[in-house]
């Protein structure tokens, strides 16, 4: 290219469309009810409503114009003024300095009479672009920067954002990493609002809109996860209010909630309580409000199920007071029809001697728990009370009640050591609780058994079904009573203190040394444990289809470490790196019996914890 010659076009070079609906407006009014909304910006009371105003969804300023966001310049047809540098036969060759004509000046490596190469283009009025040239083309990876201090750094495809790149725009401290489609934010990314980036959006782009599956997070802390259509809430998904307690699990259309879901108010429970407390609407919503058929839950313990109008009680419905007495009939702008002075709040228990109500069924009560109504008042507290039973039946009749007695002694005198054991294992695998809550689930327990060695006691894991269900304290208390006894009856000589000597046992030589030393490979790491609970469900039906396709003799929905590998070998998940050695293993660290040097028992029984610990580990090595 000599001196005075046009300069060659790059191809595909119209300017960028404009970026201005990047960060649109998403402030959508139309959640449903909460007791106390608070302004975001002030924290102020704005409304207060029972169960009827509506929490902000974003917050205020959050996302501004996309008008900051600068566009890509294009090369012009640029004439080269003057050229300093290395030649090859007349042309530009090596590295030089060419000035256009117009002020735009390039610095870098020429080939055969093109900028090829890696080289710094100036625009006349500042912008800036370095990075990799192809053919007069800026193509590869480069960096663009602007005059204010905005940049963007990443793929370049024919001079335009195309791959993946981080924009900085440096006046609205907006961030974007991710994907870039024909200069549009297209694909997964990352947008940071705000400096301390304590707002963002993480998820699927279209065409510089949300869209897809995305989470926003708010300057509150409020969070929103769940699916996107054109920048607002779209789909199924949650929203978290955490300051105000608050969520919503459902449906969204346009912003609001629009179909089946579930609110939810949080209460702080009482320190020691294993009792959750919240009020929960689970039902219909038409445009933010509770319409239709739903059932709403009182932290009280009374239950409202029914039909509703723009968030009010309005129709048929049957109200459950706390105490059990039901009332069942129509109702009219949130109170009774036969009674509108009647105050349905739920959380106190009214005068009732002047409204129709019934008591349940006879068929829908329980027995009370601990066995014989006539043993006297129990020692424990109606959070801790045993459901034994099943039991007291294999003793003596005459000596039931005082062997009751005797061990409610026992689980006193080593109640707080079970209550701590109790919140201990029941937080394993969580994160947080949003209402301070943690029940111990059966897969919780059966760690417990298994660090306290109560397993090798001939008590099979087997026997217990699904690991996600879940149990209270008083539930726990009993089961750990059970346990004694089935673990230590033989070997205690038949007596009327023999649950006592039992349970004494247990305690002293199983759990009180060895609980809390969490051992296995789910649960030690918490961070490990938080992530590998969130694959446990499907890990559970995977157990379950292929135990229905595979039944064992020895109980419905067992496996045992050779049905293990043959799942493996089925699924085709041995390579090069995971071989069955490899599997044998990692079932060991589990389980020594499952294999050492010389054996390895394949009969062994592979619990559904078993096998969701392996899946675990094995995931992190495909990782």
């Amino acid at each position: 290219m000599a001196k005075g010659d046009k300069k060659k076009k790059t191809e595909k070079t119209t300017p960028e469309q404009s970026l201005s609906t990047f960060l649109s407006n998403d402030s959508h009014a139309g959640v449903v009810s909460e007791p106390h909304v608070l302004d975001e910006e002030s924290g102020h009371d704005v409304m207060t409503a029972s169960f009827s105003s509506q929490p902000p969804l974003a917050d205020k300023q959050l996302e501004r114009s996309d008008d900051a966001f600068h566009e890509v310049p294009v090369l012009p047809n640029i004439i080269v003024q003057r050229y300093e540098g290395e030649k090859h036969l007349e042309q530009f060759h090596g590295e030089g300095v060419a000035y256009f004509q117009g002020g735009h000046v390039y610095k870098g490596m020429f080939s055969v009479g093109v900028m090829h190469g890696h080289g710094l283009y100036t625009w006349a009025d500042g912008v800036k672009y370095e990075g990799e040239f192809a053919f007069n083309v800026p193509m590869g990876h480069g960096t663009y920067t602007w005059l204010d201090g905005s940049c963007y750094e990443g793929e370049v495809c024919s001079g335009i954002r195309h791959g993946v790149g981080t924009y900085r725009c440096a006046n609205s401290s907006v961030i974007y990493r991710g994907q870039w489609h024909h200069s549009k934010r297209h694909g997964k990314g990352t947008i940071y609002y705000n400096q301390e980036a304590t707002s963002w959006y993480e998820g699927e782009l279209v065409n510089n809109n949300r869209e897809g599956w995305g989470v926003r997070c708010y300057p509150s802390g409020n969070l929103y996860e769940g699916q996107w259509r054109n920048n607002v809430r779209h789909g199924e998904g949650r929203m978290r209010w955490l300051q105000l307690g608050q969520q919503y699990s459902g449906i969204w259309e346009n912003g609001v909630q629009h179909g089946q879901g579930t609110h939810t108010w949080f209460l702080r429970r009482v320190t020691g309580s294993q009792y959750p407390l919240r009020n929960e609407y689970t039902g219909d919503f038409v445009q933010g409000l509770r319409h239709g058929q739903g059932s709403f839950y009182y932290a009280s313990g009374a239950l409202y199920k029914g039909e509703w109008k723009d968030n009010k009680k309005h129709g048929q419905g049957k109200f459950i007071f706390k105490n059990g007495r039901i009332f069942e009939g129509e109702f009219v702008d949130d109170h009774m029809a036969e009674f509108p002075a009647f105050c349905l709040d739920g959380s106190n228990t009214p005068d009732l001697s002047g409204i129709r109500t019934h008591t349940p069924h006879p068929e829908d009560g329980k027995r009370a728990p601990g066995g014989d109504s006539g043993s006297g008042p129990a020692l424990l507290g109606p959070d801790m009370a045993l459901d034994i039973t099943a039991l007291l039946e294999n003793l003596p009749e005459n000596q039931r009640d005082l062997q009751l007695k005797q061990v409610e002694f026992v689980v006193l005198r080593h109640i707080a050591e079970l209550r701590a054991i109790y919140s201990f294992y029941s937080s394993l695998g969580h994160d947080q609780s949003p209402d301070n809550t943690f029940l111990l689930s059966r897969l919780q327990l059966w760690r417990l058994l298994k660090d306290c060695s109560i397993h090798q006691q001939g008590i099979t894991l087997a026997q217990i079904h699904s690991p996600f269900s879940t149990m209270l304290l008083r539930r726990f208390l009993s089961c750990v009573v059970v346990l004694a006894y089935n673990t230590y009856h033989k070997d205690i000589e038949a007596s009327d203190t023999i649950l006592v000597a039992c349970l004494s046992k247990l305690m002293r030589e199983n759990i009180i040394p060895n609980a809390k030393n969490v051992k296995g490979l789910l649960f030690p790491n918490p961070m490990h444990a938080v992530i590998a609970v969130n694959y446990i469900g499907r890990c559970w039906e995977i157990y379950k289809a292929f135990c229905r396709a595979n039944p064992t003799p020895l109980a419905d929905q067992t496996m045992t470490v050779r049905h293990f590998i043959w799942m493996f070998k089925d699924l085709s998940l041995f390579d090069a790196e995971l071989t069955t050695g490899k599997l044998l293993e990692i079932l060991s660290v589990e389980n020594p019996a499952a294999c050492d040097r010389y054996y390895c028992n394949l009969d062994l029984e592979c619990s559904k914890q078993y096998q969701n610990i392996t899946w675990r580990y094995v995931g992190s090595l495909s990782c």
